[in-house]
């Protein structure tokens, strides 16, 4: 299998801008490959947060003093920015900041899923989603009555698209599905899963947590109703998420979080709530980290979009193709030259916790569990996985790294 040709990062210069990836333990530099966790932050971030707190840290939208005035205008352009970023042309209207996605998720499963669904409706889901959607959309139905069905993942890795057509039928009302698994690397096809959920007058959740971070996202081009993803992942801050939702979808919701700065007018007897986006965020908002999450798409789009995709790719194609020269080694998901920016697999009869102690021992950081998707683990037969997941800064010799330290835990372990 070729490995595919990557666009010509300057990777020794991004990774300059990342002072983590110079550390060493016992004298063992980092390998940091757990980035669909977390990825680290570039100094122009950690400096976009420095300079509102030292110069202009205020409230939004609660005073007229020029710090306020400042920090408002900061707030508001963030959204605009991120807007831009994943293409929806409602610009701030469409764009609410929250904690991250599984905010977002739940924003939209108690503002739209409790007044919108019922005993008869159906909520399909896919065998590969994140705990973020499954158990909220899970509780969701409990609370209101409605069944969640589930698109099945085949021996490959991929959605059986045949049984997503026979699921998706006049009963759905929501079809909430990972645009890239966590788990799998499966890229989906998620303009394809909109358009038969539309036909049939449902609506789309598309989580992006791990598509956004590493491919360019458009989400008017894939129709999606509403579109989630966290800034933790794509050189953000922790403590962001945002979520996109077709403006006359986000007009007819009303709030589920109630307080500060999302009312416009509150009396002993009622209250009524500001415009959009701000009636989704009460309270002091994550003003810090919205800002700085601007500054993470315009340190992404300098790089290129496209630019990070191929990267990531060519280097999760390298380690399937290196781990495949394992015989006691099951990878996880599809073939090397069709997956996103990660690679889980397992080493034969060791379990992945004590793979993970092995390359942290050899300063290699992957990630070891279930990856918040139990039910996918359970279907593979599988209690866990290791998973090594790549981004803009890391190498191809790192990658050879993690084969080296893989070598020694097959020996410790034979």
């Amino acid at each position: 299998m070729g490995t595919t040709e990557s666009a010509p990062l300057a990777v020794e210069d991004i990774r300059a801008d990342f002072p983590i990836l110079e550390r060493e333990f016992d004298g063992t530099p980092l390998v940091y490959l757990d980035n669909a966790a977390t990825s680290q932050t570039p100094d122009q971030v950690v400096d976009a947060i420095v300079e509102y707190y030292r110069t202009y840290n205020s409230n939004v939208h609660r005073g007229l003093h020029q710090l306020s005035q400042e920090a408002s205008i900061a707030y508001e352009d963030a959204h605009d920015r991120v807007a831009e970023f994943i293409g929806a042309s409602g610009e701030r209207e469409e764009i609410v900041f929250t904690k991250n996605t599984t905010e977002s998720m739940n924003t939209v499963a108690y503002a739209w899923g409790l007044e919108e669904l019922g005993p008869g409706d159906e909520i399909v889901l896919t065998e590969m989603e994140h705990h973020a959607a499954l158990v909220t959309w899970q509780q969701i139905a409990k609370k209101t009555g409605a069944t969640v069905r589930f698109i099945e993942v085949d021996e490959d890795g991929y959605l059986d698209m045949d049984h997503a057509r026979e699921l998706i039928g006049p009963d759905t009302a929501m079809v909430s599905v990972v645009h890239v698994s966590n788990t799998l690397g499966t890229i989906n096809p998620v303009s394809e899963l909109a358009d038969l959920a539309h036909e049939q007058d449902a609506l789309i959740f598309v989580d992006g947590a791990q598509s956004v971070p590493h491919m360019p996202v458009d989400v008017e081009a894939i129709d999606a109703d509403f579109f989630a993803f966290s800034g933790h992942k794509m050189c953000g801050p922790t403590g962001v998420g945002v979520l996109y939702g077709k403006q006359h979808l986000l007009e007819e919701m009303q709030p589920y979080l109630y307080g500060g700065m999302m009312i416009e007018k509150v009396t002993f007897e009622d209250s009524t709530w500001h415009e959009l986006p701000w009636k989704f965020e009460a309270g002091t908002p994550v003003i810090a980290q919205g800002i700085a999450l601007a500054e993470a798409c315009d340190y992404l789009d300098d790089i290129g979009m496209e630019n990070v995709h191929r990267h990531g790719e060519a280097l999760a194609e390298y380690a399937y193709d290196r781990l495949s020269e394992f015989e006691d080694i099951e990878i996880l998901g599809p073939p090397g030259d069709d997956r996103a920016a990660l690679v889980s697999f397992n080493l034969d009869t060791v379990h992945a916790h004590d793979v993970s102690e092995i390359l942290n021992a050899h300063g290699v950081a992957v990630r070891a569990g279930d990856h918040c998707t139990q039910p996918l683990h359970d279907k593979l037969g599988v209690p866990a996985s290791a998973r090594a997941s790549f981004y803009i800064y890391n190498t191809r010799e790192e990658v050879d790294k993690l084969v080296e330290a893989l070598e020694d835990a097959r020996e410790l372990f034979a």
